[in-house]
C-alpha cells in the first residue's frame, strides 16, 4: 500500500469545549530515521517524538517555531525535533540503537528513553526571549509525558496519542498522533463522553497504517458533534543547516584551536547532526575563517 502524504489537521469541536489537531508523520518518521540510522526502537521513540512535535506545530502562529527534547537515563539520552508553523520538521537522537529486546509484545521506548529525565520545550513566539518549560518525564513513554507537559506547564488538559507501527523488516508502516486539549468551560459530560470514545478507539498506528484520515479520527472521536476543521496543512522535512552555518560554527571556537585544525590536519569535515549532510573544509579554508575570527 502507497504511503498517504504527511499532513496535519486542526480544529475545535463547534461547541468549542476540545481544541482538535490529528498528523500523519510516517514519511516524515521514515526518512529522518533512515538518515538517523536508528534501530527498531529507536526508530518507535524517535517516531513518537516527531508526531509529538508535528503536532505542536498545530498550535503555532505564522513565523513562530519550537524545539521539542527528550533526555533520559536510558541508552538513546536525548531526542530532539524542532518544527515551524509551515509544517516544517526535523530531528535528531544522541545514540540511535538502544539494542533492547521487546517487552511484552512491545518495543521498550521508556527502558531506552529511561525512567529519570526531562521533557523540554523552547518556543521561539517572536518575543524577545524564547518560552522555555521543562517537566520531568512521567513515564518515559512521550504520550504521557506530553500530556503532563502541558497540564504543569500550561495548565491545559490534554489527551495525547501518538503511534508508530513497523513492519516485519522494522520499515515505517504507519505514523503520527492526535492531541485533544479541554478549553475552559468543557463540561463533565462532554468530557465523559471523550473517555468512552477513547476507549473504544483502535490503536492509532492500526487506523493510520489502513488509510483512515486524520479528519476521519478526529471525527470517530466526536460521532455526535461537529467539527469546525482547517483544511489540511501538508508536513515536510526540512533542515536549516547549510555551509555557511557550519563556517560559524567552526568561527565560534576559539582562534588557537581554529589555527591548530588548519596546521595539523589535510581538513575538516562538519557533519549536520538533523540532516547529516557533511560540509567539507580545506586548511586553507580553516585558516580564512581563523583570520575572520581575529579581533
Amino acid at each position: 500500500m502507497e504511503r498517504l502524504p504527511d499532513v496535519l489537521v486542526r480544529g475545535l469541536t463547534a461547541d468549542g469545549a476540545f481544541r482538535l489537531i490529528c498528523a500523519r508523520t510516517t514519511h516524515l518518521t521514515a526518512d529522518i530515521c533512515q538518515r538517523q540510522q536508528t534501530d527498531p526502537t529507536a526508530t518507535v521513540a524517535l517516531g513518537r517524538l516527531l508526531a509529538a512535535g508535528a503536532l505542536m506545530t498545530g498550535l503555532l502562529k505564522p513565523g513562530q517555531r519550537l524545539a521539542l527534547a527528550v533526555e533520559g537515563n536510558g541508552p538513546l539520552r536525548r531526542l530532539q525535533v524542532e518544527g515551524d508553523a509551515d509544517g516544517r520538521i526535523c530531528g535528531t537522537i544522541a545514540q540511535p540503537v538502544a539494542a533492547l529486546p521487546p517487552r511484552e509484545g512491545h518495543y521498550d521506548v521508556a527502558t531506552a528513553i529511561g525512567r529519570a529525565g526531562f521533557l523540554r520545550v523552547i518556543k521561539d513566539l517572536g518575543l524577545k526571549e524564547p518560552y522555555q518549560g521543562m517537566v520531568q518525564l512521567s513515564s518515559s513513554e512521550i504520550g504521557e509525558d506530553l500530556a503532563h507537559y502541558f497540564m504543569v506547564s500550561e495548565q491545559t488538559p490534554a489527551c495525547v496519542n501518538l503511534g508508530v507501527l513497523l513492519d516485519p523488516q522494522a520499515g515505517v508502516d504507519a505514523s503520527g498522533g492526535f492531541l485533544i486539549q479541554v478549553l475552559p468551560g468543557c463540561p463533565d459530560q462532554a468530557l465523559e463522553l471523550l473517555e468512552q470514545q477513547l476507549a473504544q478507539l483502535p490503536p492509532l498506528s492500526q487506523l493510520l497504517a489502513t488509510g483512515t484520515e486524520p479528519a476521519v479520527i478526529l471525527q470517530t472521536l466526536f460521532p455526535t458533534q461537529s467539527l469546525q476543521l482547517y483544511p489540511p496543512q501538508p508536513l515536510r522535512f526540512s533542515c536549516h543547516c547549510n555551509r555557511d552555518r557550519a563556517a560559524a560554527l567552526l568561527a565560534s571556537l576559539p582562534t588557537k584551536e581554529q589555527n591548530a585544525l588548519a596546521a595539523s590536519i589535510a581538513g575538516l569535515s562538519v557533519t549536520c547532526e538533523y540532516c547529516k549532510t557533511q560540509y567539507g573544509f580545506t586548511p586553507e579554508d580553516l585558516t580564512s575563517t581563523a583570520r575572520l575570527d581575529t579581533p
